[in-house]
């Protein structure tokens, strides 16, 4: 059985050439047994190893060689809330931050936005990072959603493990970028609510389920 550490050093590692990250910004965390597995704070991600990969329990009680990120909380919060979640990711990808630092939310340009549970992708209200507030804030902008903005902040997806966590940050932060550049020629005419309807619908069965 593979140690689900070296998958969260590999999905951080390809935040950036993903173009969702630079440095040590953003975080990654896995569900594991009775808590998560999280980046360290503060650590390049070229250089973890997996004695540097953090056990966080669902207490806030930690074990390992380093300090979690400094987004833990919100990491611990959104497990907590949302059983079906299996990984967590959060990124400061430019164009997410963009569209986070106007505090607006994604309406219906694209049927994509769909991908993510709803007719929008919303923006969380903004609260400092790794408070219970930012948490607070997270988790009514996910509701019924797998991903959304945090105000003057960035990005935050919840999948149910770590390759599908990664390939909906690709995808939101694609999203963020095409409709920053529609913005520059006009208004994007939006999907209906009956077309979004349809395409959420489409979407419960996308995929290779049998």
């Amino acid at each position: 059985m593979s140690d689900p550490r070296q998958e969260l050093i590999a999905s951080a590692q390809a935040m950036l050439p993903a173009g969702l990250n630079r440095g040590s910004a953003g975080n990654v965390s896995v569900r594991h047994e009775a808590g998560f597995y999280i980046t360290p704070t503060g650590m390049s991600y070229t250089t973890l190893g997996v004695a540097d990969i953090p056990l966080v329990a669902l207490d806030g009680a930690f074990a390992g060689n380093r300090q979690p990120s400094s987004e833990w909380r919100l990491h611990r919060d959104l497990y907590a809330s949302r059983p079906e979640v299996g990984a967590i990711l959060h990124a400061h990808a430019p164009f997410a931050v963009s569209l986070a630092c106007l505090r607006y939310d994604i309406p219906p340009f694209h049927y994509m936005i769909a991908r993510f549970g709803g007719e929008t992708i919303r923006c969380a209200d903004y609260a400092i990072f790794g408070s219970a507030e930012l948490s607070a804030a997270a988790i009514a902008a996910m509701s019924d959603r797998r991903g959304c903005l945090l105000a003057n902040h960035g990005m935050l997806v919840a999948a149910s493990d770590l390759s599908e966590a990664l390939a909906l940050a690709v995808e939101l932060e694609a999203l963020c970028e095409q409709y920053w550049r529609a913005c520059q020629l006009g208004q994007p005419v939006l999907l209906s609510a009956q077309e979004m309807k349809e395409v959420i619908a489409r979407f419960a069965g996308y995929g290779q389920q049998r």
